[in-house]
């Protein structure tokens, strides 16, 4: 017998076992998991990068409470203090989850990381989730710092332990959909400073354009009815509600302001799927130009 002979296929087909969905999901994970952590890596590199997330929330509360505490009077009446940290809590959030999935996005389509991770066999989504998550552990932190600063300021949620967490759990919740919708920012922008500047642009009139800091009650129509139907009111209402703090826009006759939970639950849901589907779509784009 020849070598020839001996490396001549045989004619014998190898079946190839289909991959199961539980074993895509768990790889999926593990990408996710991965570049989590490496996510998490510099920013223990660079700890400057979570000032937006310990310095700002408690300069921010001590600031408004202290500077608006004695000159807003609250409709139906309540400490301004325990009005305000609710807010302050979602602003927060609103101003720090969105913005640094943009610019770590945005920083690592124009360094080139991921032509890299395009040559391992990893998920698409997984490298967008990944740096979701690793903002969403930043929120996590986010909240226990306004937390402290409110405790300190005189704050104290009146529904306990399980009201408190339950508010939490909202305002996370609604941070980390904004996240994604800050992944579509950074995707659709050339470069990180671009992703900066337009996430402001959107992101502060919402912020501001809502019950975070002062209440709605008496703006002119108009403006009063914008403000309802923000998802930022809805979110910062809702914590207000499950906290048991004053929540005076429970007095707007509008169907978020009346059903704050539901309200942030959907506006949540529906930002969360729309911006995943859109932000996986354009870094499919970006990666195959």
């Amino acid at each position: 017998m020849s070598a020839v002979d001996v490396l001549e296929p045989t004619g014998t087909t190898v079946e190839t076992v289909p991959t199961r969905p539980s074993t895509r999901r768990w790889a999926w994970m593990r990408d996710a998991r991965v570049l989590t952590r490496r996510n998490l890596v510099h920013v223990r590199r660079e700890p400057a990068q979570l000032s937006d997330v310990t310095v700002q929330p408690i300069l921010f509360t001590l600031l408004f409470t202290q500077l608006f505490g004695a000159a807003v009077v609250l409709p139906g009446g309540g400490s301004y203090i325990d009005f305000a940290v609710g807010g302050l809590l979602i602003m927060n959030l609103v101003t720090s989850a969105p913005m640094g999935t943009a610019v770590g996005l945005g920083s690592d389509m124009s360094t080139g990381i991921i032509d890299r991770f395009r040559t391992l066999a990893m998920r698409r989504s997984a490298i967008v989730a990944g740096r979701t998550f690793s903002d969403l552990l930043a929120s996590i932190m986010c909240a226990l710092f306004v937390a402290l600063a409110g405790l300190i300021v005189g704050w104290r949620p009146e529904n306990g332990p399980f009201g408190f967490l339950a508010g939490v759990g909202i305002a996370l919740l609604f941070g980390y959909s904004l996240s994604w919708f800050g992944a579509c920012i950074g995707l659709a922008t050339k470069g990180p400073e671009s992703a900066q500047s337009i996430g402001l642009i959107i992101l502060f009139p919402l912020a501001f354009v809502s019950n975070a800091f002062v209440p709605t009650n008496k703006l002119p129509t108009w403006l009063g009815t914008i403000a309802a139907w923000n998802p930022v009111s809805a979110a910062g209402a809702a914590v207000r509600e499950l906290w048991g703090n004053p929540n005076p826009s429970s007095t707007i006759s509008a169907w978020p302001m009346q059903h704050p939970v539901a309200a942030a639950l959907i506006w949540s849901a529906v930002i969360l799927s729309v911006c995943s589907i859109t932000a996986t779509g354009l870094f499919k784009r970006r990666t195959t130009e």
